[in-house]
């Protein structure tokens, strides 16, 4: 196995989108999981998770947003909002977002020394895909790992990583297998 560059962003591994029976299920939530673990060994120390969080207080858009999923109107510390036991204890940097896309000044700042961004989690058609177009807007390599991500189904998952694969060279869709050089 050789080691990639780059910081491994896990995008979004929560309950609120493991649970099956949830609203916000991402099905294939375990077959992304389980790519996400083969990857970790791999960033060692350069690894960052993200969670999506409700804010305080829904402004504009967010505000219709909530009327639809109320059931999310929840503060940080809520059950629905933590990340799975799978990864809770692996997780050394956790960055809260209450948007989708997680490419903030933080992870920005965490991402700058590698040049490089390695994306997964979920879901591939919003949060994954609302990340890694600014990132690529700002000049940082992104690598979207496809079998190390969900979407809200099969169908937009593929289509997520179709739209993505047209920004190549600035963004690539890869899988664990060709990032770990196996």
């Amino acid at each position: 196995m050789t080691t990639p560059p780059g910081l491994l962003a896990v995008i979004d591994m929560q309950h609120v989108f493991a649970d099956p029976a949830g609203p916000w299920a991402a099905p294939r939530y375990p077959e992304a999981a389980a790519g996400v673990r083969r990857l970790l060994p791999a960033f060692a120390h350069r690894t960052v998770f993200t969670r999506f969080v409700a804010p305080a207080h829904p402004a504009g858009a967010w505000q219709a947003y909530y009327d639809r999923w109320p059931f999310a109107l929840q503060p940080p510390d809520a059950g629905l909002w933590r990340l799975t036991d799978e990864f809770a204890d692996r997780a050394e940097v956790v960055l809260d977002a209450p948007t989708f896309g997680k490419w903030t000044p933080e992870l920005a700042a965490r991402t700058a020394p590698h040049g490089r961004l390695v994306l997964t989690g979920v879901s591939t058609d919003c949060c994954v895909l609302s990340t890694a177009l600014p990132a690529a807007d700002a000049g940082i390599e992104v690598l979207v790992v496809a079998d190390a991500c969900a979407g809200a189904d099969d169908d937009s998952h593929t289509r997520a990583l179709q739209l993505l694969d047209l920004y190549r060279p600035l963004i690539r869709v890869t899988t664990v297998t060709e990032l770990l050089g196996r």
